[in-house]
């Protein structure tokens, strides 16, 4: 049998070992100046775990201990790096290949406070009327203030069909609402197309997964044929949290003809990549509008801000989240994992978005449809009402047809609106006479 004092030494020995794993960085460098003053907190730390293996009221757990000394080491570096125990990496890796079960939110911690960084599209969260801003202050009663990013999202996640109930302080409102969510399995659609109008197209993109510019490029050879091709179109990125930086890159290069794409820098040379445009992509030359929300983040900025930089597109709506920092998966060998934040990205132009986010080029405000009143019968009547009226002897053409749903939709969307008639516009001024300047 092992004594309590072995016990207690061997759980000094481990968790030195892995904190010093840590601070040489698993091939990262450790700054030399400060090895004699770090290994001397080192003891501090080991210090308080033989304490509180030799005198707490109850034998602890091991594991638990050294695992939650890591969480708080990492915790207090930013709030996109997280440690993971080796049932949270696998819930990682099950995110990451695009379906999952629980109500579907991107959240991050913003001053202190768990907050929404956006619903995605078509998810219980979205339909319940969660937004973007929310700042979750419970989870099933039980206050988020000193839970982690990661806690957080075990306590939201569940299997489907099972409820959860947030309470969500929102800018501007008068009291705390709840909302009862009930999860679902989440898969990810990625991209969603549809024309606007004759020769005006859409394209919208929920998130950055594996296949989303192979998507894109489907959709827009449905969009834009080489006999009846495209005269604008709109990307629309509100709302959307991000996803695999690659893919950002991907899609950028389908509009942008060469140069630089994003690039980023951290404090380790191999942190520091450019990414460019590759010469097959670019060939889209009709006008372009990005539609853009503070839901807008991550890799969705690096879309835009790339397209706005190299003068591609115009970038309509409200200003963006502002995440600007690459996170870095890293295994260890117990299954166990961190993801932490390895560098800052940039737009070509040298702007960083960290904490700023993308300015668009037209501030459009979203402005929720206001909900028909219903008239009391009798009260209103139009010429269609009338006893022996004359019938329209031109019936709706099938372009109305054609684009009814997509009307209603720009009915419910004023920036959606916007972007259409902008580029619309931009046809019409594109076909305007100049008068010639005497020279």
């Amino acid at each position: 049998m092992i004594s309590r004092s072995k016990k207690s030494l061997t759980a000094v020995a481990l968790v030195v070992a892995v904190l010093i794993g840590l601070l040489l960085g698993r091939g990262m460098e450790l700054v030399s100046a400060d090895t004699e003053a770090t290994y001397q907190k080192l003891k501090l730390l080991t210090d308080a775990l033989d304490i509180i293996q030799t005198k707490y009221v109850d034998d602890p757990d091991n594991e638990k201990l050294i695992y939650g000394a890591i969480k708080g080491m990492v915790s207090s570096l930013d709030p996109h790096s997280s440690f993971l125990t080796p049932e949270e990496f696998k819930e990682l890796q099950v995110e990451t290949s695009g379906k999952f079960s629980g109500i579907g939110i991107e959240i991050t911690v913003k001053d202190g406070i768990l907050t929404v960084v956006s619903p995605i599209e078509d998810t219980p969260a979205f339909k319940v009327g969660l937004k973007a801003g929310d700042k979750i202050i419970k989870v099933d009663g039980k206050l988020t203030k000193q839970m982690s990013l990661m806690d957080a999202v075990k306590q939201i996640r569940g299997e489907k069909g099972t409820k959860v109930v947030l309470t969500i302080l929102r800018q501007d409102a008068k009291e705390l609402m709840d909302f009862t969510i009930v999860r679902d399995v989440i898969p990810i659609v990625s991209v969603k197309s549809k024309m606007l109008a004759e020769n005006y197209g859409y394209i919208r993109v929920t998130t950055f997964q594996s296949r989303t510019s192979a998507e894109i490029k489907e959709a827009l050879a449905e969009l834009n044929p080489p006999d009846n091709p495209l005269k604008g179109l709109v990307l629309d990125l509100r709302n959307n949290p991000g996803g695999l930086l690659s893919e950002a890159v991907d899609v950028a290069d389908i509009w942008v003809a060469d140069g630089l794409i994003v690039y980023t820098e951290g404090r380790v040379a191999n942190q520091n990549m450019k990414f460019y445009a590759q010469p097959e992509g670019g060939e889209n030359d009709y006008p372009l509008v990005v539609l853009v929300n503070q839901g807008s983040a991550s890799a969705s900025e690096i879309v835009a801000g790339a397209l706005k930089d190299h003068g591609r597109a115009v970038v309509l709506g409200t200003q963006t989240f502002g995440k600007g920092s690459v996170q870095t998966i890293i295994p260890f060998g117990d299954e166990s994992g961190m993801r932490l934040t390895t560098a800052r990205y940039y737009t070509p132009s040298g702007n960083s978005i960290q904490a700023k986010g993308i300015a668009p080029d037209v501030v459009v405000e979203f402005v929720p449809p206001v909900e028909k009143k219903e008239t009391v019968p009798g009260l209103e009547f139009r010429e269609s009402d009338l006893s022996g009226h004359m019938e329209n002897d031109k019936p709706k053409s099938e372009a109305e047809e054609k684009f009814q749903e997509a009307a209603k939709s720009l009915q419910r969307d004023n920036q959606l609106r916007e972007a259409l008639g902008l580029l619309k516009g931009w046809e019409i001024f594109s076909k305007t006479k100049r008068p010639a300047r005497n020279g």
